[in-house]
């Protein structure tokens, strides 16, 4: 263990401030290689990564609406929401789940329908076992949640859709793990 006036803490502060250093140095390069007009398949490429991942790390996207740089920040707290709905779900506690929906969720799907699809999970499936880590995105004006549920004989992605306000805009059961 480090104590505060050791060198190794000292070295370590110096370290993390050149990595830093070093990711504001590809920020740089990336952004560059962007306004010549190299694509993201050729920059991920070189750093070892999907294009995807690529710009989600390094991209800058412009809402069409507005032509604003769009906020990427994923909602504070999206990972404990999307547990919770997850335990919401095992446990049958769809009203609690719906209290949660915008007004959209709310005229689409019901109590009963959700219970309805959840049913049919669970015969499909058998009972629930776990969930995994939920991964969290920005895509737009949403945060999308992907939490890998283990059923007795298969394997589900729960993916929630959360407004910035924390309610509910999608909830989906992919029978397939999210990418």
């Amino acid at each position: 263990m480090l104590t505060q006036g050791d060198d190794s803490s000292s070295a370590i502060g110096h370290a993390l401030r050149i990595q830093a250093a070093a990711d504001d140095v590809v920020r740089a390069v990336v952004q560059q290689a962007r306004e010549r007009g190299v694509t993201w398949q050729t920059i991920g490429d070189a750093l070892g990564v999907s294009r995807q991942a690529a710009f989600q790390r390094y991209g800058k996207p412009i809402d069409p609406r507005t032509g604003e740089p769009m906020n990427t920040t994923p909602l504070a707290g999206a990972t404990e929401l999307a547990r919770t709905i997850v335990d919401d779900l095992a446990a049958g506690r769809w009203q609690a789940i719906t209290e949660q929906f915008d007004p959209m969720m709310r005229n689409s799907l019901s109590e009963e329908a959700l219970a309805a699809a959840w049913a049919q999970i669970v015969g499909t499936s058998g009972a629930f076992e776990g969930q995994g880590e939920p991964v969290v995105t920005r895509a737009g004006d949403l945060t999308i949640t992907n939490t890998p549920l283990s059923m007795e004989a298969g394997d589900y992605t729960a993916r929630i859709a959360f407004r910035d306000d924390r309610t509910i805009a999608g909830l989906h059961i992919l029978t397939e793990p999210a990418p």
